[in-house]
């Protein structure tokens, strides 16, 4: 089996902020992660990545903030997509410049 991209998608917040979501369904999990998804969930504001959630091979499941980077537990597709929605939510209530 090749990979297969399950989700390729844009969303505008606001003029200046922009989320992007891209699935891979991989054939064989990525070095250091226990499922076989590649992924990259990314929001921008202004230019700027402000968060980020990947599997780099050989990182594993982690996300990146403006306070650093962090390893997180994946457990499902759509437990990602909550909690990378729930993560826009809060940085767009703590920053009202979004």
């Amino acid at each position: 089996m090749k990979a297969v991209l399950l989700t390729q998608t844009r969303v505008a917040y606001t003029e200046s902020s922009f989320a992007e979501i891209v699935v891979w369904e991989v054939p064989h999990p990525l070095e250091s992660s226990a499922h076989s998804y590649k992924y990259r969930l990314v929001f921008v504001v202004d230019g700027v990545c402000v968060l980020r959630y990947d599997n780099e091979s050989g990182k594993g499941d982690h996300r990146h903030t403006l306070d650093g980077e962090a390893r997180y537990r994946f457990l499902s597709l759509d437990r990602l997509f909550a909690d990378f929605d729930r993560d826009i939510r809060r940085f767009m209530h703590e920053d009202r410049n979004t």
